[in-house]
């Protein structure tokens, strides 16, 4: 099932400090191509795995606290079930960022992967074993963005180039 959802370009932050206030500007429709709940590590020094609701478009991994259910080390999460609440605040992973999907290891009914940002940076996540692994999505979601942009780079390069005139290699002899 698929689903659009708009984009946020900008929050502007009113008098009052609640944020399901906050008045939001879309900026463009995304396609969502898989919302669910995984498990990231955290970066803090006991590496806790930690419940996000995550939301995958056509531009990146969008990652929700969840409030009042937060996953410690124990739980599998990565199902579908929806948490108590969810925080206002979202964490990106955009795709133009994003180097890589790697490190897969099955465990105990789990997918274990790293996401590696352009910057060097690991982030770590799991999900249960069942259906098509997020990992999966991720890295396809990750192949297809680039491929659309290489695309892209491509026609721009041709359009310039045409526009500037023939290079001489059509010219005929």
């Amino acid at each position: 099932m698929k689903m659009k959802l708009v984009c946020l370009l900008q929050k502007k932050k009113p008098k009052s400090q609640d944020p399901s206030l906050w008045l939001l500007k879309p900026c463009k429709m995304c396609e969502v191509m898989r919302d669910g709940l995984l498990e990231k590590r955290s970066s803090g020094l006991l590496q806790l795995w930690k419940k996000k609701r995550c939301v995958l478009t056509e531009d990146g991994l969008r990652l929700h606290n969840c409030k009042g259910g937060a996953g410690g080390a124990g739980g599998a999460g990565g199902g579908d079930t929806p948490c108590a609440a969810w925080s206002s605040g979202a964490k990106e992973l955009r795709f133009e960022r994003m180097a890589t999907v790697d490190c897969v290891e099955y465990k105990r009914g789990l997918v274990y992967f790293t996401v590696v940002m352009a910057t060097g940076k690991e982030i770590d996540f799991r999900c249960p074993q069942d259906g098509t692994a997020w990992n999966a999505e991720i890295a396809l979601a990750l192949v297809r963005y680039k491929n659309l942009q290489a695309v892209q780079t491509g026609r721009n390069r041709h359009l310039s180039s045409a526009h500037l005139g023939s290079t001489g290699e059509d010219v005929e002899l």
